[in-house]
């Protein structure tokens, strides 16, 4: 039996576009020979659809959405199992079930609900779904098989240290004898993750004895970034097929004679990059932009949300903006041009400084016998901020901002200046991780000015400020912030390990602690670690914490 790995990228509440390419990918696989052709979860309506699974009107649509695939697949030869969200009724409590539909010749064959309902980091699927009470094996063409969604086969506890689930839906369904399992899923991107994945259903395989697929979500939908790299893997826990990382794609497999083959190689550098160019496209395009304006300050962060932005969007529709104040660098624009140039991209250069001094007169009576402090160099940022929303309503062009993982978690960003914009591209990763992105990009010939990425890190906003003035370098505040937003360990955890003061590692966790009231302000992060600001991290801001 021949089964298509039918891997797309839907768009939530997009019923018409999202049957179109299930419908179009279908008649593909059936070109190919394939009986049957495997979506991912919630595929027909796009995932996550969060509180739009509470109205009815969004379920009914739903409803309807599967009869009119049923329809357009009668006449094919290949089956659809695709994703839905479908009404629960009133007596669970819950307004839905995230269930599979197995569709053959324009029939329903089975109505698969998810068991394991996921409620933890980026996931609340128990606000919304109803779990499935049990599970059935259904048959094709005399093949037994196991259809499983996402979570449901990540509870092995011949795998996991630790199990979240007192249930393992295959061990339920395995008693039914299959001969083939199949996970629909839509897998958030981080990294390391795909690889995880591969582990953990090679471990299925082998332990079940019967083939594992699964088609995994590809696309950006908001913070989230899925990286689709479906996979087949045989009974043996041999990989037999894999489906392309960050892209479309449709692969066909037969699962009981392929031969395996050699898994994809693991770079987390690229991967992070082609992670964010899908997430920063996807979000533009989904909301209905198709440019992006990037504050261009000389500074490597700036230079890597431009290059994303090129990529993402094509070189006519990024655009790079200089915005020179009185303590700005020549080399600043100066970098800045042949950053765009290497990228192809627009280039305007509006000078601050005639407007900050307009700013400071306007002040001068209020400020009287007050020393300038950190009041004058924030008015900067947001003189900036202000020019790039007038650019952003008057030319229809989204603001990307150009913060980092390190700089939002001290609070070394300016609200309403530096923090304007509508994503946040590079919130999740780094400094050291920014710079080691850069280099990478370079490995080819040059896009990032080598004049950037030797320059030290400076805001511009007093005469000769650098970074390390008021943090501690680069390459002691990301270990720091790694292990104390990411892994939620301790500071004298974190010094012991990292051989760093005690004293230092508190500091910087209180600057973390006071900074959350900018983050909860700030633009949705595009996530690619295991723990990002914004979605799935939770925390109060008006706390006192002991450290």
């Amino acid at each position: 039996m021949k089964i298509a790995l039918a891997q797309i990228d839907p768009t939530v509440g997009d019923f018409t576009g999202n049957l179109e390419k299930i419908i179009a990918f279908s008649r593909r696989a059936a070109a190919q020979g394939a009986r049957l052709t495997v979506f991912s979860e919630l595929a027909i309506c796009g995932y996550p659809p969060a509180d739009f699974l509470e109205k009815p009107s969004f379920l009914a649509r739903c409803r309807a959405a599967v009869d009119e695939l049923a329809a357009a697949t009668r006449d094919l030869p290949t089956a659809v199992l695709a994703g839905v969200a479908l009404p629960a009724g009133g007596e669970t409590g819950k307004p839905a079930f995230n269930a599979a539909v197995l569709l053959d010749g324009g029939r329903v064959l089975l109505e698969q609900q998810k068991r394991l309902l996921p409620f933890y980091d980026v996931f609340d699927e128990q606000r919304y779904f109803a779990a499935a009470r049990t599970q059935q094996v259904v048959e094709l063409d005399g093949v037994r098989l196991a259809i499983t969604i996402c979570e449901d086969a990540w509870n092995d506890k011949n795998f996991w240290p630790r199990r979240l689930y007192t249930v393992d839906p295959m061990e339920e369904l395995m008693r039914q004898r299959p001969e083939l399992h199949i996970n629909i899923s839509s897998s958030p991107f981080w990294h390391s993750k795909p690889a995880l994945r591969r582990r953990m259903l090679a471990a299925i395989a082998l332990r079940d004895g019967i083939p594992v697929l699964m088609t995994n979500q590809v696309g950006g939908n908001d913070s989230l970034i899925f990286d689709g790299s479906s996979l087949a893997i045989n009974g043996r826990g041999e990989l037999i097929a894999q489906a392309a990382a960050f892209a479309e794609d449709l692969v066909v497999v037969d699962p009981f004679a392929a031969q395996p083959v050699a898994a994809p190689e693991e770079n987390e550098t690229s991967e992070a990059y082609h992670a964010l160019v899908l997430g920063t496209r996807d979000y533009v395009r989904k909301c209905g932009f198709r440019q992006a304006l990037v504050a261009l300050s000389g500074g490597i962060d700036s230079a890597l949300v431009a290059a994303i932005a090129k990529d993402a969007l094509g070189a006519e529709n990024a655009i790079g903006v200089g915005m020179p104040s009185p303590y700005s660098s020549t080399g600043s624009i100066d970098d800045s041009r042949r950053l765009a140039a290497n990228l192809g991209i627009r280039f305007e250069v509006i000078g601050i400084s005639g407007i900050f001094a307009g700013f400071n007169r306007a002040l001068e009576p209020l400020f009287a016998g007050r020393q300038p402090d950190i009041t004058e160099e924030n008015i900067q940022p947001r003189i900036r901020g202000t020019l790039l929303m007038a650019l952003s309503n008057k030319f229809g062009a989204l603001v990307l901002t150009t913060g980092n993982k390190s700089e939002m978690a001290a609070g070394y960003c300016t609200l309403y200046g530096d923090m304007v914009g509508a994503l946040a591209v590079i919130g999740d990763l780094v400094k050291t991780r920014v710079y080691a992105v850069c280099r990478w990009l370079n490995q080819n010939g040059e896009v990032i000015p080598q004049t950037i990425l030797e320059k030290p890190p400076s805001a511009e906003l007093r005469p000769g400020q650098k970074d390390t003035d008021s943090l501690p370098p680069y390459e002691v505040l990301d270990p720091i912030v790694e292990a104390y937003v990411e892994r939620y360990e301790v500071p004298e955890r974190i010094a012991a390990a990292y051989g760093f003061p005690l004293e230092l590692v508190q500091q910087v966790v209180r600057l973390i602690e006071r900074a959350e009231y900018k983050r909860q302000q700030a633009a949705p992060v595009l996530k690619v670690t295991a723990k990002s600001f914004g979605t799935g991290r939770r925390f109060p801001i008006a706390v006192k914490v002991q450290v």
